[in-house]
């Protein structure tokens, strides 16, 4: 409690010389920030490119049946980073899980935290491979997987250290670099490196958004089973739902769903049709194999943190389906469950009484993301992001509330799980001024807020983290998308601020 007064009492002395800064003016980066971000800008700006080039060509999506530090893929990736880490004059450390890459030998060190690995991927999505940087089919495009999420980060940093030794800035502290393996995936390597390694005393995360991210919300997951036992027999000739599918992998929104409406006619399909022209952003595709009626839908796949980026094929489909009521068949059940307790909407306010909002986190958001097909029935998965403002326990029971009145109505589910972790948040970071300062000189934008985010970042786990871009805000987050990239101009902006950052906090 004293440690939290005592940055709040210094956060706010800042807060009080800034507003007394002659002419109200913000105060801006130092000469020698502002010198070597110009010149890292100028001088790497073509080789920043090479190197993410180089990081992206390889697949560092988790394996689950091989550990990060056995995933051969993963090795060649690190190998490749240590390669270019030693190319351009720094040392470099690597445990496994975690590569460190260092400059300086104080013992005050400031951290940037990156991971290396990367969500799953459909190449069959892309105009080229997803692990190669297209520089041509999108021009002022870089489409990779990774190229905003986190291997454009990794490039930048790189260069950004490279310029400030290339300056040969007295610096006071150490810089390190650090690259996790499994982000993406799994925490605990990290949560057990860091319980004997030191991390730096202050440390910025290179994996969300500008200014800076001083809230996340919590992830979670409400999975259910639509089971076989127990579903409905349809009567003889009688419209069903025989199948459903859709999604990808829970922290996507999905772009890509399918149904089968067994015994359909010529007048349900032209129903369908029309509730389904109505929704913006998605297209349907719809095909006859006798009295089966295909249906195949395609939204917008989004980082599941930011529903509204995308458009959720699964619940639209569901939706698109809801002219008529439905018998409790497993596939049935899933339309049924997905209508009645999502819908279309974002924030979970047809889920009994879960929903609910923070002033500064914003709204819990509530997205079907995964419909797995299983032995017993179909699993339908929700992704959470939850503010702070509830507690575990209660949201639990909310969430277990609605689910007993939605099985009195229907059908019993099976294989429930309910599970959400606790909201982060670090306003007393005392790295806030000068990050809001480099961001304001370099983008123009006044006056510039600390914001919340859904997703989550390895900041938790370090001290004094907040995270530092690489997205601007007001823009779509493209990373976990199946058209994920960075503009050149954005690679080269965050190049100059990642310089002055790091020539501002180590000095």
């Amino acid at each position: 409690m004293k440690r939290t007064l005592l940055a709040s009492l210094l956060l706010a002395c800042m807060a009080h010389a800034f507003a007394d800064a002659p002419n109200n003016v913000q105060a801006v980066p130092g000469e020698a920030a502002v010198k070597a971000a110009k010149y890292a800008v100028t001088t790497y700006r073509t080789a920043v490119v090479d190197t993410l080039a180089k990081l992206v060509s390889y697949n560092t999506v988790a394996d689950p049946n091989v550990p990060s530090d056995r995933d051969p893929q993963h090795i060649a990736f690190k190998n490749a980073l240590k390669t270019e880490a030693a190319r351009l004059g720094f040392d470099v450390a690597d445990h496994g899980w975690v590569v460190v890459i260092g400059m300086g030998s104080s013992e005050e060190r400031v951290g940037i935290v990156t991971h290396g690995d990367v969500q799953p991927v459909d190449p069959t999505k892309w105009k080229k491979s997803p692990f190669e940087l297209d520089q041509t089919s999108e021009p002022g495009k870089l489409l990779a997987r990774g190229a905003e999420d986190d291997k454009g980060p990794i490039a930048t940093a790189l260069y950004a250290m490279k310029a400030l030794k290339d300056q040969q800035l007295p610096l006071s502290k150490r810089i390190e670099l650090y690259v996790y393996m499994g982000e993406e995936s799994n925490w605990e390597p990290l949560v057990e490196f860091l319980k004997t390694h030191e991390p730096p005393q202050m440390n910025i995360t290179l994996d969300a958004e500008y200014p800076a991210v001083v809230a996340e919300k919590a992830s979670g997951t409400i999975a259910v089973t639509l089971p076989k036992a127990g579903a409905a027999v349809p009567g003889a000739g009688e419209p069903h739902i025989s199948a459903f599918a859709g999604g990808f992998f829970n922290s996507q929104i999905p772009e890509d769903a399918s149904a089968v409406v067994a015994n359909a006619t010529p007048a349900l399909e032209a129903q369908v049709k029309a509730r389904g022209a109505k929704q913006d952003g998605m297209r349907y595709e719809f095909e006859w194999q006798g009295s089966d009626l295909h249906v195949r839908a395609r939204g917008v796949s989004a980082h599941s943190s930011k529903p509204e980026d995308g458009v959720n094929a699964v619940a639209m489909l569901a939706d698109a389906l809801a002219v008529r009521p439905w018998p409790n068949t497993t596939a049935g059940a899933v339309v049924n469950y997905l209508n009645e307790m999502v819908g279309t909407g974002l924030y979970g306010e047809k889920f009994g009484a879960i929903a609910y909002r923070d002033s500064f986190m914003g709204p819990m958001t509530v997205a079907p993301t995964v419909i797995r097909q299983r032995a017993d029935g179909i699993e339908v998965s929700l992704n959470l992001r939850r503010p702070q403002g509830k507690s575990i326990e209660q949201l639990t029971n909310e969430v277990n509330a609605a689910l007993a009145q939605w099985q009195g109505r229907n059908l019993p589910l099976s294989n429930i799980v309910v599970r959400t972790g606790e909201p982060w948040v670090r306003k007393d970071a005392p790295q806030l001024p000068v990050l809001m300062n480099v961001f304001s000189y370099f983008t123009g934008i006044k006056d510039p807020k600390p914001i919340a985010i859904g997703g989550g970042t390895n900041s938790r786990l370090f001290p004094n983290a907040v995270s530092f871009g690489p997205a601007m805000p007001g823009k779509v987050y493209t990373g976990h998308s199946e058209h994920e990239f960075i503009t050149l101009k954005q690679l080269h902006l965050n190049l100059q601020m990642y310089t002055a950052v790091l020539a501002e906090l180590a000095k």
